[in-house]
Parts: structure tokens; C-alpha cells; sequence
């Protein structure tokens, strides 16, 4: 969008930053998502795989160009700012006092997003959180299945040992996008058939892989979600990305990541205690995007 030149007001700016504060800002976050872009551009450059942190750039079609830029967010303004200056200069709109987002421009057609995500995000927030899952769902995605998604890493477990813990305990995922990459043989072993259309009636708190989707409500309102929201939102899925994948038959200890394993008691005790301390992470989250998304629907 062209905005920079458009001089809608809106009815009061919610913050005013001066200079040294909104380039404080604005370093800060470049310096907390800057290790995670580097190494992402580094490792795509040599075409070099990473089985648990590309999922946060591939399956998050968030650019990481686009990650390292800052935004205060909605009607904040930046004051003694010069359009160079701007990171997503074709969204901000220049007036005499600085420059600010404006939520009033936020896409009209947008809105039926706005309010599906609202109605997901606050549901979500209410309903019970449930943390007996044990990450078994990356189990269920090797049950019988000849090709792994990550075939470069190995298994710490052999195919039967797998198929035994399968077999052993009872699939409980609530996420249908966990539970689409479940082979054949275990889509009908989990308690609940879940699809697309019974997503925002299904998802709940405690599961890793809803508070991992966090980051997607943040950076799918960029430029207008504040930036240190952004950065919480994706350094909280990277720290469940590893929950996840430490919970999996995989071995990971090449790339430093101890298994958590849910095959065995005190496994499953230490998944629970992570999935609590994220599911707590991710509840404050969730409740700040709750305010971002109101702010630009009710308008």
C-alpha cells in the first residue's frame, strides 16, 4: 500500500515515541530476532537443512527479512523520524508531528479474517487447557510409515519400538494440523476426528503446536503488530518447536537437543511440566494479540 503520503488522522495516537525511545525500541528487536535470521539465511545460502528450527520459516511463511523490520505498531507515533528511516515505509503515513501506522488502514477485506481470529483467539483462551497428549503426535505422523518426513535424522527408536508406544497409548490430539500429517494407520487411532472446519471448536491452551501458532496471528497483522509482540510471539514458538521435536522418535543430539522421552514415565512428567510453563507463555501472549486484533476490528 502507498500510504506514506496520505494524511488521515486518527481519533488519538495510544502512545507517542520520541526519537531515542523508538530507535531503543527498534534495536532491541533487531538484536532479539537477528540470530535466528542470520543463521535461517546462512544455513538457506548452502542449502543446509535444520529438521526443527526451518518449520519456524517455512510452515510460518513469515520472511525473515521481513522479521528483523520494526513497527510499533497501530496509531503509535514516531516522532522526528525521516521516511528513510521506516521499515515498512509504504505502510506509514507522514504528517508534520512524525509518522505512524494507521489501524484505520488496516484492508477492509481483511475484516472477515479479523473476525474469525478474534472468535478463535478468545475461545481458545477460555477453554481448558488439556496436557496429556505427550507429543505424541510427531509418533503418530512415524507410525507405519516407511518415508519420515526428516530423513536425514535418525530415529533413536526402531520402527517397533515406535509403533509399540503407538499402540500403547491413546492419541489425543486436538490440533488438526498436527493431526493432517498423521499417516493412515493412525489417523483412526486418535480419540477425536478432527478437520479443518472444527479447528476454533477444538484447539485448546495446552497444546504445543496452538501456542506455536501465536506467531502466525502476530505476523499475519504486520505491519500493524508491535514488533516486541512479534518477537515474543516467534521466540516462544521456537522454544516449543523444540519441546515438540525433543518429545519426537527422533535423534537430535547432532543438533544439541537432549530427547524428552514420552516413551517412559519421568519423560512424560518433564513433557507435562514444559507444556505448562509454554501453555502460561502463551496464554499472556495471547491475551495481548486479543487487544491488537480488537483494536483494528472495531474499527
Amino acid at each position: 500500500m502507498e500510504n506514506s503520503q496520505q494524511t488521515l488522522q486518527p481519533a488519538s495516537y495510544t502512545r507517542v515515541l520520541s526519537r531515542s525511545e523508538w530507535q531503543h525500541q527498534r534495536t532491541t528487536h533487531r538484536a532479539r530476532v537477528k540470530p535466528w535470521v542470520t543463521d535461517r539465511v546462512e544455513r538457506a545460502g548452502i542449502a543446509q537443512k535444520h529438521p526443527v528450527y526451518d518449520f519456524l520459516f517455512t510452515y510460518y511463511s513469515f520472511r525473515p527479512a521481513y522479521l528483523m523490520r520494526w513497527s510499533p505498531g497501530a496509531d503509535v507515533l514516531l516522532q522526528d523520524i525521516e521516511a528513510c528511516e521506516l521499515d515498512w515505509p509504504h505502510d506509514f503515513l507522514i504528517t508534520g508531528e512524525g509518522a505512524y501506522i494507521s489501524s484505520r488502514l488496516f484492508p477492509a477485506h481483511r475484516r472477515e479474517y479479523l473476525a474469525w481470529a478474534l472468535r478463535y483467539l478468545t475461545e481458545t483462551t477460555h477453554r481448558p487447557a488439556i496436557f496429556n497428549c505427550y507429543g505424541l503426535h510427531e509418533w503418530a505422523m512415524l507410525y507405519h510409515e516407511k518415508n519420515p518426513r526428516h530423513s536425514q535424522v535418525p530415529l533413536r527408536l526402531s520402527p517397533k519400538e515406535i509403533a509399540r508406544v503407538v499402540e500403547g497409548s491413546e492419541l489425543r490430539c486436538t490440533h488438526y494440523d498436527a493431526y493432517r500429517f498423521f499417516t493412515p494407520a493412525a489417523t483412526p487411532l486418535n480419540r477425536t476426528r478432527l478437520s479443518r472446519e472444527t479447528t476454533t471448536e477444538n484447539d485448546q491452551p495446552g497444546c504445543i503446536h496452538v501456542t506455536m501458532d501465536l506467531y502466525k496471528f502476530a505476523h499475519k497483522i504486520a505491519p500493524w503488530c508491535p514488533s516486541d509482540l512479534m518477537a515474543d510471539a516467534f521466540l516462544l514458538a521456537a522454544d516449543a518447536r523444540e519441546v515438540d521435536m525433543r518429545a519426537s522418535p527422533y535423534d537430535l543430539h547432532e543438533f544439541g537437543l537432549t530427547p524428552l522421552r514420552i516413551e517412559e514415565p519421568d519423560g512424560r512428567s518433564q513433557y507435562i511440566e514444559a507444556q505448562r510453563e509454554l501453555s502460561e507463555r502463551g496464554m499472556a501472549l495471547r491475551r495481548r494479540l486479543i487487544v491488537s486484533y480488537q483494536a483494528l476490528f472495531r474499527l
